[in-house]
């Protein structure tokens, strides 16, 4: 771009007439770039959103407890199946990286090799939520509107059984999980004595927890699945 003497600009021919690649990115790149920023802006809104009902709540599920399970009707390993998920999610992602650095050196092989592996880890995480979300949904009844994970607030003993792993006369303290099981399709909140505080001898039951936790995990984990399955 120029002045000429009459203090008029002058436009630099081919400038605006197209084929220019702004930062030198091709339209692929910069395509991808803004599929990125638009994907983090929404998931900065659900983890947002998160964060702000969770420091609202004055109790929420404990993820130690709620992810405990592994197939096979392996109980008490917190946080094991996620760490497993996270493992096969960024193996797909460094084998899409790989596939596509073999694509830059036309290697049709390394291409279909990597691409494989791809597809078999993102299967495979799918397969993972899949078990993950009929787990919650089928065997223990957690919905976008129903949240059987709570977490007492106070110590007390239960009055009570469930017929799984808590018996009458068994002690909690305060911040210790329970889930609330379902008999005969109705869920059954135990009763319990306060043992301390200002309500100690007073007889309760068991809360549901907040329905925020439901709904966010499966809409987050949700629309996070969807675009490994598009990417599959």
């Amino acid at each position: 771009m120029a002045t000429d003497t009459t203090g008029q600009v002058k436009v630099d021919s081919g400038t605006w007439d197209g084929g220019n690649e702004p930062f030198k990115a091709s339209y692929g790149k910069l395509m991808m770039w803004y599929f990125l920023l638009s994907d983090s802006f929404t998931f900065a809104g659900f983890l947002i959103a998160y964060g702000a009902l969770r420091i609202s709540m004055p109790s929420w599920p404990v993820p130690d407890f709620v992810f405990s399970l592994l197939p096979g009707g392996i109980e008490n390993m917190p946080l094991i199946f996620v760490t497993i998920m996270t493992f096969v999610l960024l193996f797909s992602s460094y084998t899409m990286v790989r596939a596509v650095q073999e694509g830059h050196q036309e290697n049709r092989k390394g291409v279909v090799f990597w691409m494989l592996l791809t597809i078999i880890g993102g299967s495979a995480f799918l397969g993972c939520q899949a078990w993950e979300w009929n787990t919650l949904i089928g065997k223990e009844h957690m919905t976008i509107s129903t949240n059987p994970f709570g977490t007492h607030t106070e110590s007390g003993v239960y009055l009570e059984g469930d017929g799984h792993h808590i018996n009458e006369g068994d002690t909690f303290a305060e911040g210790d999980s329970y889930l609330i099981h379902q008999h005969s399709g109705e869920f059954h909140p135990l009763s319990y004595k306060v043992t301390e505080g200002d309500d100690a001898g007073i007889t309760k039951q068991m809360e549901f927890g907040p329905k925020a936790f439901g709904a966010l995990f499966y809409f987050i984990t949700g629309f996070h699945g969807f675009h490994v399955f598009s990417g599959v």
